[in-house]
This record gives structure tokens, C-alpha cells and sequence, in this order.
């Protein structure tokens, strides 16, 4: 199928492009022109602004869904729920738990992914834990906290038909750095997370094969100039890539404006949103924990931060207005950026010719009116 785009404004990598129209034949984008073939099919959003599909690299849940539960129809209900909100592509994110609990999520991912989603993508599964270390726990479960071990990680990937792709761990642990080793030269991301390991550790984990930090300045060591901790390593190291929460309460907006200066395009924004994220306020539960969510802030009854509600394009639009970076350079932060971290970038995360035609189309306020996967527009705003 070929058709052709129009619209007033176009996000792309270095520029935003006024006019034309962008070509979509066979599920990827073509090039762009400025006057159609005699009798080709236009879709005319005149008016509007086409922008990448966002790629959110870190979700547990949400509208009352959560991959820890375990089912199928979870995995469905998330895909579907994002998509309505301009994000294509996703990886169905874990946390830490029973071995048992954790077989089962794993399970529902690859069964759903395996049988076909009809919203957002998965691009495959984030384990986020169990290997982590309790001072900077957060919502996660020390209880099942533990050493890395490559036999065990080996058996959810078998369970998982080889799509974990991402896996978060405290790298003071013991036998860290040989994991980190083994696991990213099987073409895993291993990302730094839940630590208080010393700046000297990060960099030997860096060293390792680790090359991202999950949810920047949450749940990790705080830089300080005589021991710049986990952040100062982020900071610090130029090949790793750093998760941002830009809902302006995980992260001060200034000094989310400076981690945008200083990772530049190896910053990328998540969500970390759990089941309660475009719910009203009220009693939830994330894993085994219940939560309390209150004026759209999930928090544990011990008042830690408990993921978060925010919507993907909601962060870009907050970086955008805390840094004051031009549009498309904050958006490719949503899209390309964590395409990058997985090496999925030569086919995901902007409108490039060849890539694969994922797309949001934008009002004037920047709220979705449509979302295409693939080419195909899978929901269009009444």
C-alpha cells in the first residue's frame, strides 16, 4: 500500500520541515515530495504536525493493567491504552518479585507478543530486577532481592523466546561485573538501577558492558563532588544512555533541563508508569506493594514514589518548556533516543526514508489525533 501525507509541519532528526508531502509505501516512509502522482491517495492533515511514534523503553502498567499480573489480556490492555496516546513501540516492563510471578509475566509477554498486538508494539521485555540492593529500593521488593546469576537469566530467556532485551541491576552486588559481561555480549542492554554503588563501580560496570541508567537520580547514590556516586558515572561516561521521569516530581525541571544538556541524545524519556496512570485517584496496588495515588502522584504507604502516571508525550512536552530546545530535538528524546539504546535506531525512531512508517499526528496543542504502526493508522481521534 502506498500512500501519501500531508501536513503543515514535520519532525524530523535536524529540522522540522514546513509543507510537502511524505511518502508510506510498504509499511515504511518513502521520501518527500512536493507534488503527489496523477491519482495517488493523500491524507490530508493540513493543519497538523506528524512526529515519529514514541518508543517508551520502561512501563509496568496502565488503566488498571499491569505486566506483573501475569495475564495475556494485560499485555493487550497496555498495548491499546499507549497507542491512544502517540506511543508505537514499547518493551512490557517487570519488577521485582517471585521467580514464580516473574515465569508467569514473562510468559503472558511472549504469548501476546507471539499471537499479535493491536496497539503499540513490543519490542521486547525489561526486567527490571531482582538484582538489586535495598538502601535505594524504591517500590521494589527486597525480599527477593539477590545475586546476579547468568543459569537463572538464562531460563527466563528461554521462557521468553529471546526477548528480554533490557535487564536493570545493582552492580555492587556480587558477580556482577561477569553477568554484565556475559549478558551484553548477547546483545542485552544492562542497565544500572536500585544501587548505591560507589562512582569506581559504575565505571567498571560501564566498562563491562553496561550502557544505561534507569530513571536518572531515583533510586540510585546522588553525585557529590569528593564521590560522584551512580550519577556522577551517568554524567560522566559519554556511551551510556540515562532514563528521564519528566513529570516534574521525580526530577526538579532544572535539573532536568541540565541532565538534557549534559547526556544530550543519549538521554531518552520513559514513563515508569504503573496500573494507575489514566485512572482517578485512589488505592492501587504495583506488585506486592499497595499504593496510594493522590493528585496523579503514586506513592507506597511508606511515601516512596511508586512508578509513576505520567504519559510519554506528556514528558517531551515538560522537557521541551524546562529546556527550551527546539521540538523535534526534545521528541526524538521519546522516540530515537531509546530506539538508539537497543540498536533498533537503522528502523525505528524517526521519519527517515526506510524506516518503519510509525507516526502520531498532532492538533495544534500537541494532543494525538491519530496513530499510525507500520503504516497502518490504528486509531484515529473522533
Amino acid at each position: 500500500m502506498t500512500y501519501f501525507i500531508k501536513a503543515d509541519r514535520f519532525l524530523l532528526e535536524q529540522e522540522e520541515k514546513r509543507g510537502g508531502y511524505l511518502q508510506v509505501e510498504n509499511s515504511r516512509f518513502g521520501g518527500f515530495v512536493d507534488v503527489v502522482p496523477t491519482g495517488a491517495e493523500v491524507i490530508d492533515w493540513s493543519g497538523h504536525t506528524i512526529a515519529p511514534g514514541l518508543f517508551d523503553t520502561h512501563i509496568h502498567g496502565i488503566n488498571g493493567h499491569d505486566i506483573m499480573d501475569g495475564r495475556v489480556d494485560a499485555v493487550y490492555g497496555i498495548s491499546d491504552a499507549i497507542l491512544k496516546l502517540g506511543v508505537t513501540r514499547f518493551l512490557p516492563t517487570t519488577l521485582t518479585s517471585s521467580k514464580d510471578d516473574l515465569d508467569r509475566a514473562i510468559s503472558a509477554v511472549a504469548q501476546a507478543t507471539n499471537e499479535g498486538l493491536s496497539g503499540a508494539q513490543s519490542e521486547g521485555i525489561f526486567l527490571e530486577g531482582p538484582y538489586f540492593t535495598e538502601k535505594y529500593k524504591g517500590a521494589q521488593n527486597p525480599g527477593y532481592f539477590r545475586d546476579p546469576d547468568v543459569a537463572e537469566f538464562c531460563e527466563w530467556q528461554r521462557l521468553a523466546a529471546g526477548s528480554i532485551v533490557k535487564i536493570a541491576l545493582a552492580p555492587e552486588r556480587d558477580d556482577s561485573m561477569a553477568f554484565i559481561r556475559t549478558v551484553s555480549e548477547s546483545g542485552v542492554l544492562v542497565s544500572l538501577a536500585h544501587t548505591d554503588a560507589s562512582y569506581e563501580c559504575c565505571v567498571n560496570a560501564i566498562e563491562a558492558g553496561a550502557q544505561n541508567f534507569v530513571h536518572l537520580f531515583n533510586g540510585m547514590s546522588g553525585l557529590h563532588h569528593r564521590e560522584p556516586g551512580v550519577v556522577g558515572a551517568a554524567f560522566a561516561s559519554q556511551k551510556s544512555y540515562a532514563e528521564l521521569i519528566c513529570d516534574g516530581h521525580h526530577v526538579h525541571p532544572d535539573v532536568a533541563a541540565l541532565a538534557a544538556r549534559v547526556k544530550g541524545e543519549k538521554l531518552m524519556l520513559i514513563t515508569d508508569c504503573m496500573r494507575a496512570g489514566l485512572k482517578p485517584d485512589g488505592r492501587y496496588q504495583l506488585g506486592e506493594f499497595p499504593v496510594v495515588m493522590q493528585d496523579g502522584i503514586a506513592r507506597t504507604e511508606t511515601g516512596s514514589l511508586a512508578g509513576s502516571t505520567l504519559r510519554l508525550i506528556e514528558g517531551v512536552k515538560n522537557l521541551q518548556a524546562w529546556s527550551n530546545k527546539p521540538l523535534h530535538e526534545v521528541w526524538h528524546r521519546g522516540s530515537l533516543s531509546p530506539a538508539m539504546s537497543l540498536g533498533r535506531d537503522n528502523e525505528l525512531g524517526s521519519i527517515e526514508s526506510g524506516k518503519v512508517a510509525d507516526y502520531v499526528v498532532l492538533d495544534g496543542d500537541l494532543e494525538v489525533r491519530a496513530t499510525a504502526v507500520a503504516g497502518e493508522v490504528k486509531y484515529c481521534k473522533d
